[in-house]
């Protein structure tokens, strides 16, 4: 084990949590830095990466028009604290507007929407064919909340959610499994970064499509609280379920290459609002960058 992933561990131990990471410059080969690179971690809304990756390729492959109006209707909504999941009125919309509210504040019922559309096939499809062989979507948002609901026994997702961030007792949930629910590596994670960013993942239109809505992502408390508010570019998308906080995204110094970094993490304790556990993000992230930089990239 080198120094830097001692302190890696030593800085996600300190904020109460267990972490993977991994973090790679893109454009060629380049040292890496690992923390359980390889092991299995639960993907939450990261899931939202490689199904934006399989819209794409589906608008390539002329059978998705992007533009398309669909309407939205509350009752069908998936819930969630941002988006069309917090409104009230049919709603409605193109393709890749849901696409973009999905990736910037990740927006479960868009996402869940461009799911059905899209389908869970092709998007498992795209992983094999960018060589994820580790990764794999099992299913959507709603999919994830209704296991809640029967696994905790509870009467809706609203309690369920109170059963899984209470300290008094941890259930056992499905989506606390890496065999039972989506999942992948970090080192995946940052090779499907890379699919985005070299243009293999889809067109370089739809590449570009797909950089742009990770550029605009609205959450600043994780993977971009690491870095100077000037000079650099972060681009990223979070992910969250009860005790799990992830975020993989693509940090990029004015002049230097970009790296992407993978970082997925389960807190100790079970509250909703932790600080310290989404400020390690960025911490750690910030660490392995500095690393990878030390050379000039």
């Amino acid at each position: 084990m080198t120094d830097l992933e001692r302190e890696i561990r030593r800085t996600f131990a300190d904020a109460g949590v267990q972490g993977g990471l991994h973090a790679v410059p893109l454009g060629g080969p380049a040292r890496e830095v690992g923390v359980d690179p390889d092991e299995p971690v639960l993907m939450a809304s990261v899931y939202k990466v490689p199904l934006l990756v399989a819209f794409c390729r589906r608008v390539d492959a002329g059978e998705l028009d992007p533009r398309e109006q669909v309407t939205v209707d509350p009752a069908e909504r998936t819930a969630g604290p941002t988006g069309l999941s917090v409104l009230r009125d049919p709603v409605t919309t193109s393709w890749r507007d849901l696409a973009s509210s999905m990736i910037t504040v990740s927006d479960n019922a868009a996402a869940d929407v461009l799911l059905r559309r899209v389908g869970l096939e092709r998007v498992n499809e795209a992983l094999r064919d960018l060589g994820l062989e580790r990764t794999r979507v099992l299913g959507s948002t709603a999919d994830v909340y209704r296991s809640l609901v029967t696994d905790t026994a509870a009467a809706d997702t609203v309690a369920a959610f109170r059963a899984l961030t209470s300290n008094d007792a941890v259930p056992a949930v499905r989506a606390y499994d890496a065999v039972l629910a989506s999942a992948t590596t970090p080192r995946d994670m940052t090779g499907l970064l890379d699919a985005i960013w070299s243009d293999r993942a889809a067109s370089p239109q739809q590449c570009r499509f797909a950089r742009e809505l990770l550029g605009a992502q609205a959450w600043q408390h994780r993977l971009r609280s690491g870095f100077p508010p000037d000079g650099v570019r972060v681009a990223g998308k979070t992910g969250t379920l009860a005790a799990l906080r992830n975020e993989i995204g693509v940090v990029q110094f004015d002049g230097e290459r970009p790296v992407a970094v993978a970082v997925f993490t389960r807190a100790a304790r079970a509250e909703a609002v932790l600080p310290r556990a989404d400020a390690v993000i960025g911490q750690a992230a910030r660490l392995a960058v500095t690393d990878l930089r030390s050379g000039r990239l």
